[in-house]
């Protein structure tokens, strides 16, 4: 109940600084005459990603003794882009992932959790990165040193993060909280995916191969975004999205509200009017860039119904 009452909170918030900030009509206005190639070009660019994030996540599942095809990883991400639209952010297409896999592979529970999160913390890592590549570049050009503390928050929180999954010498300590989880009837799970995790410390070269590939993919990705702005007038260079982009993708994964919806949209009327565009344009690309989202889910969404019609 209570985070229910906090996300309608947040998204009322962030509706009403939306509706606040922009005019309806020119908005409307912006969305009718969007260049449709520029937005099937950000389209292709997050559709693609998807085949070197899915080999990816069967590397490290193949370091812990799960080995699975390809197409069928493929499919699980789209499958995940669907539970996205419906459960909370990213993290609602993580969970999806997981119990796919597990229903698949039988006692590979903490594998599949394991190999799933360690993906989310490269991304996370690779994204603040590219984060303080991208304030690199726009020193002296863009007015944004507001979203700094952001970043480092994130840059705090992924370094404790690493050294509670990858320290030895924590481990000690953190065997004081089991009698916790036991009483929270959690500690099998957290124990079974905390070992999966931590025996990644062994598999070093796979783990640096593996982030320079998400590292790439990232940054290709924030293109998507430059695109979604091309469409609809946002005569921006690619510099400003290489801060703007990293810490979009990294607000997205904090579950505010179902999708991120009105969160995602206020990020792009800040963001981008720090910058001078106008707030009708600004919602226009974050708009833009939610229905690229929701184009990546249709996929994932045809698989679900035809495999609910053939057990029907």
């Amino acid at each position: 109940m209570k985070r229910a009452l906090a996300t309608l909170v947040v998204t009322g918030l962030c509706t009403a600084y939306i509706v606040w900030k922009i005019d309806l009509g020119r908005t409307g206005r912006v969305l009718v005459h969007a260049q449709a190639g520029w937005w099937l070009l950000s389209l292709g660019i997050m559709a693609g990603s998807v085949w070197p994030m899915a080999w990816r996540w069967q590397r490290l599942l193949a370091a812990r003794d799960v080995h699975e095809r390809l197409p069928w990883l493929v499919r699980a991400y789209f499958v995940g882009y669907a539970a996205g639209q419906v459960l909370p952010t990213s993290l609602g297409g993580d969970a999806s992932r997981i119990y796919e896999t597990v229903r698949r592979h039988e006692g590979a529970g903490g594998a599949a959790a394991g190999s799933v999160l360690l993906e989310r913390m490269l991304g996370g890592v690779a994204t603040l990165v590219l984060a303080a590549f991208g304030f690199a570049l726009a020193v002296g050009h863009y007015d944004v040193g507001g979203y700094l503390w952001v970043e480092l928050a994130f840059v705090v929180g992924a370094a404790l993060a690493g050294v509670v999954v990858f320290s030895t010498r924590l481990r000690p300590q953190l065997q004081r909280l089991r009698p916790l989880l036991r009483v929270l009837r959690i500690d099998r799970p957290i124990r079974e995916v905390y070992l999966a995790l931590h025996a990644f410390r062994r598999d070093a070269p796979l783990l640096v191969a593996m982030f320079g590939l998400t590292l790439v993919v990232q940054a290709v990705r924030v293109l998507a975004i430059w695109c979604a702005g091309k469409s609809v007038g946002v005569d921006l260079s690619p510099r400003p999205y290489y801060v703007m982009g990293p810490l979009l993708f990294l607000v997205m994964l904090v579950p505010f509200t179902v999708n991120g919806l009105a969160v995602r949209e206020s990020f792009f009327v800040s963001f981008l009017g720090a910058l001078g565009i106008g707030a009708d344009r600004a919602f226009a690309t974050g708009f833009l860039f939610f229905v690229v989202t929701i184009a990546l889910a249709l996929p994932g969404v045809a698989i679900l119904l035809r495999h609910g019609i053939r057990r029907g």
